[in-house]
């Protein structure tokens, strides 16, 4: 018989929630909500990109993005630039400000991923790990599926 895990979405909300309410608490100094963070994140690993491709690497709406970038741009984290070839599109890239914080911040987050997996096994983060990667592997896409209760085989 296969172990059914009963409240799986709570138990990740609710981990989710307080993984990232411990972060904006730690970061209030700096001013950046989680959201923020998350966009910033992207634009230090990934290079400056348009609103669209954030859009897409955060799973939210354009204008979610536009309206995140708009109060961070006012804060000093990023600026809009035109793109080389498609005068309707803006680059987003990450200002010296930025730059300069991310490191100390990605250190706060780093602390706080290890205050959040602490007395977890370095083998057990690694399953942990490889699970949240494949519940979402599971369910990237899975709107477009139609339901069904039947075992798939």
């Amino acid at each position: 018989m296969t172990y059914r895990i009963d409240r799986l979405g709570t138990l990740l909300q609710d981990a989710s929630r307080r993984l990232w309410g411990r972060f904006e608490h730690r970061t209030a100094d700096y001013g950046l909500s989680a959201a923020q963070w998350r966009l910033m994140g992207h634009l230090m690993r990934e290079g400056p990109m348009t609103q669209i491709a954030l859009a897409a690497l955060l799973d939210v709406e354009p204008i979610s993005v536009s309206r995140l970038t708009d109060r961070m741009e006012q804060q000093g984290w990023l600026r809009r630039e035109a793109h080389p070839e498609d005068r309707r599109a803006r680059i987003v890239v990450a200002t010296a400000k930025a730059c300069e914080v991310a490191p100390t911040v990605r250190a706060l987050a780093d602390g706080l991923y290890d205050q959040a997996l602490s007395g977890l096994s370095d083998e057990e983060r690694r399953v942990l790990h490889r699970a949240l990667l494949k519940i979402t592997e599971n369910l990237q896409g899975a709107e477009a599926q139609p339901f069904s209760s039947e075992t798939p085989k």
